[in-house]
C-alpha cells in the first residue's frame, strides 16, 4: 500500500467542483483523510481565485493508474488538456506525493516540485502530514511549512463541510 496525497484545486464553480472531486475520489480510492479548504489567488494568469485542498489516501494502484484516474475525474469534471498551462480550472488534481518515491518520466514527476513553492499546496499538505519527509529536502513537511517565506501568497482558510 502507498501512501499517496493529491491537490485539489477549482476556481470555476469552485464549491460544487470541489465537493464533486472529492465524491470522486472516494468513489475511486476509498477513504480520504483531507486538509481545511483554502481560497487563493490564482498563479500565473489574472482569474478568479480558486479553493484548494490536500487529500491523503492509501491505495495499491500504481502511479500511473493513479494519474489515469485523476485525469479521468478532472476530464468528467469537464477540463481540457493541452491548452494553456495556467488557466481557469473546473477541477485540477495533481499527484503531490507517491511514498517516498522520487519518479521524472512521461509527464510525471514525483515529489511534484510546486509542494516547496506554492502556500497553497504545502500548507494543506503539512497540515494533514506534518512529519511526513519530503523526498528530495529530507525535512518535515511541518517543517517546510513554519519556514516557508513567500510574500504575496495569501491563504483563507474557507469553512465549509465536505
Amino acid at each position: 500500500m502507498a501512501r499517496i496525497y493529491v491537490g485539489v484545486g477549482s476556481n470555476v464553480d469552485r464549491l460544487d467542483n470541489i465537493r464533486s472531486g472529492i465524491s470522486s475520489l472516494r468513489a475511486e480510492f476509498g477513504d480520504l483523510q483531507l486538509s481545511r479548504i483554502y481560497d487563493s489567488a490564482a498563479v500565473g494568469f489574472r482569474g478568479a481565485n480558486f479553493l484548494n485542498l490536500v487529500a491523503g489516501f492509501d491505495s495499491c494502484r500504481t502511479v500511473r493508474e493513479v494519474v489515469a484516474i485523476l485525469r479521468g475525474i478532472e476530464a468528467r469534471h469537464g477540463r481540457r488538456r493541452g491548452g494553456t498551462r495556467f488557466g481557469p480550472r473546473t477541477l485540477d488534481l495533481d499527484l503531490l506525493l507517491y511514498d517516498d518515491l522520487v519518479l521524472e518520466e512521461e509527464g510525471i514527476r514525483i515529489p511534484r516540485e510546486e509542494i516547496t513553492a506554492y502556500a497553497f499546496i504545502l500548507r494543506p499538505l503539512a497540515e494533514i502530514d506534518p512529519t511526513r519527509l519530503h523526498p528530495l529536502e529530507g525535512r518535515p513537511l511541518g517543517e517546510l511549512w513554519r519556514e516557508f517565506r513567500h510574500a504575496g501568497q495569501r491563504l483563507v482558510e474557507v469553512d465549509v463541510a465536505l
